[in-house]
């Protein structure tokens, strides 16, 4: 900007300086031809009485340099002429001057020529007798002029030409400096040129919403970074030649990744052929997913393409832990495999033993063994009915179920009741001891959690063996014990003894009976009620499940 106001102010020097020579050369020209013409007319006055007075003996002796007289006939003859011989010359009559001093008696003309390079300026006055007495003098052009005053013009363009340089680089500072000053964070504080104020307004008003908006795109993008950073999942994205551009600190936690792999390429972070497969699909337009292992757990890893325009400008990786869903599932497959292998048993023997009667191949006194038979199956079925009902009654959180206090030592001694002929029949000795407490629950579900264990503890217990339930008031907490002296748990069982179905000797519970869901119940009504299961067991000596309830 500088450069051009010093440029424009260079520029309109020159041109106000050659105008001025050129207004000033053509004024004064012309005012020196008019004091000329003036002149030349005074000096045709006076020859003109000097002729009138002495006629042709006024030219005698005559010595005339800047002036040309001639002296002209009412013919147009030239009598007399101070530059030319007379008789060579042309008729003058047809000359301007000569036409105007014939007809008003005094003319004037002024005639131009381009050989010479001069004008010229002719003033003719009519006589007495009717001659004309003309008088000329030659003046340079304009041109000449200027050529002849070129020195002291180009002197003083040399002078004005340095002036204008240097006043033009102060000037153009000058304008410059208050706009380079400008304090564009504050643009109201400044104190400038007038025509600036609208400007700068809008410049103010502009910041105030740019500010407004970087602070609503700084608070977006920590809530982002939050919500991204507290994620369980892995997410990364990369641009379109797979480089990281960003990575949430769970996807590093996975990948083992470093704090500074942003720009790394996903290869350096995992080699796996599955994740690069659908990585490459991503890159190319198309969604995929596939699970991998990671630490010993499953992933299932989606990515999807991020496009723009209709054309992808990068990757979107996102890494769900799927394990506790594969375990569901084949939780899910094992409980169907079971419930169906539970049912089935009990509906052949049933459809066995109908199929004999049906067929009256059964003897008479055979008959009500084998209705007992069916009885007994028919029974087995219902309570294996009623425990999945029960379950699945317990994983929608029995909502339906209400809270009440409830003398935990009382519901104890009834379940223990429950079981007494069980016990009997078992030839084990089943005791109720500790202390009444209250503990707010749903009694039925803490009913089945005691019944379930005591009458476990019962099943795999040895002859003439014990069952004792305790009931422990402590401070934040209630405590139930189950300890028997059976058979007990070996330790690669105990973490799966809870699943449904589970049996630790297949042959053995088969004996016993049951419906492999007890334990199952027992977890799912502990969880109902916040509490915590332990179990302390030696293989050949017993079993003591210890399950804590929170007071609150």
């Amino acid at each position: 900007m500088t450069k051009r106001i010093f440029r424009s102010i260079c520029l309109v020097a020159l041109i106000v300086f050659l105008a001025s020579v050129i207004l000033i050369m053509g004024v004064l020209y012309e005012y020196f031809s008019n004091v000329e013409q003036t002149q030349l007319k005074i000096q045709t006055n006076l020859a003109a009485q000097g002729v009138t007075n002495e006629g042709i003996e006024y030219f005698r002796d005559l010595e005339v340099t800047d002036y040309r007289i001639s002296w002209i006939d009412t013919e147009g003859n030239v009598l007399y002429d101070s530059k030319s011989d007379t008789a060579e010359m042309e008729n003058h009559l047809e000359r301007e001057e000569v036409q105007q001093a014939l007809l008003k008696g005094y003319g004037v003309s002024r005639r131009y020529s381009n050989t010479l390079m001069e004008r010229s300026f002719y003033s003719a006055q009519k006589l007495k007798d009717g001659t004309i007495l003309r008088l000329s003098i030659s003046q340079n052009s304009i041109w000449i002029l200027l050529l002849g005053m070129a020195q002291p013009i180009g002197i003083i363009f040399a002078i004005a030409f340095i002036l204008s340089i240097v006043l033009a680089i102060r000037v153009s500072k000058k304008i410059v400096k208050p706009l380079n000053e400008i304090d564009l964070d504050n643009p109201l504080s400044n104190e400038g040129y007038d025509e600036l104020s609208p400007f700068l307004r809008r410049i103010d008003s502009q910041q105030k919403q740019l500010l407004e908006q970087r602070m609503e795109l700084v608070q977006k993008g920590n809530e982002l970074d939050t919500i991204i950073g507290s994620m369980n999942e892995g997410m990364i994205l990369l641009n379109p030649k797979g480089k990281i551009i960003s990575i949430n600190p769970a996807a590093k936690r996975l990948l083992d990744a470093s704090e500074d792999c942003i720009g790394a390429d996903m290869l350096s972070l995992s080699r796996d052929l599955e994740l690069q497969k659908i990585l490459s699909d991503a890159i190319q337009g198309k969604q995929g997913e596939r699970i991998i292992p990671l630490h010993g757990e499953s992933y299932q890893v989606d990515a999807n393409p991020i496009t723009s325009e209709n054309a992808v400008k990068g990757t979107a990786l996102f890494f769900f832990n799927v394990t506790e869903k594969e375990k569901a599932e084949q939780i899910r497959r094992e409980f169907t495999a079971n419930v169906s292998h539970e049912l089935k048993t009990p509906l052949h023997s049933i459809s066995g033993y109908a199929e004999l009667l049906k067929n009256d191949m059964v003897k008479e006194i055979d008959r009500i063994p084998f209705a007992g038979k069916i009885y007994d199956e028919a029974q087995r079925m219902i309570r294996l009915v009623e425990d999945i009902i029960s379950l699945s009654h317990l994983d929608e959180g029995a909502k339906d179920m209400q809270y009440e206090d409830i003398d935990l030592y009382e519901l104890a001694k009834e379940a223990a009741q429950s079981l007494e002929q069980e016990a009997k029949t078992a030839c084990v000795t089943l005791e109720v001891s500790g202390v009444h407490t209250m503990l707010s629950g749903i009694a039925r579900l803490l009913y089945s959690i005691i019944y379930n264990l005591c009458d476990n503890a019962i099943k795999y217990n040895r002859k003439n063996g014990k069952v004792i339930i305790t009931v422990e008031n402590r401070d934040t907490n209630v405590v139930l014990s189950v300890m028997d002296t059976g058979i007990g748990i070996a330790s690669e069982h105990q973490e799966r003894i809870f699943e449904r179905f589970y049996r630790v000797d297949k042959s053995h519970s088969k004996a016993v009976g049951g419906t492999g869901l007890g334990l199952s119940i027992v977890k799912h009504a502990a969880k109902i009620h916040y509490a915590k299961i332990e179990i302390k067991s030696i293989v050949g000596k017993g079993t003591t499940v210890v399950v804590t309830f929170p007071k609150s």
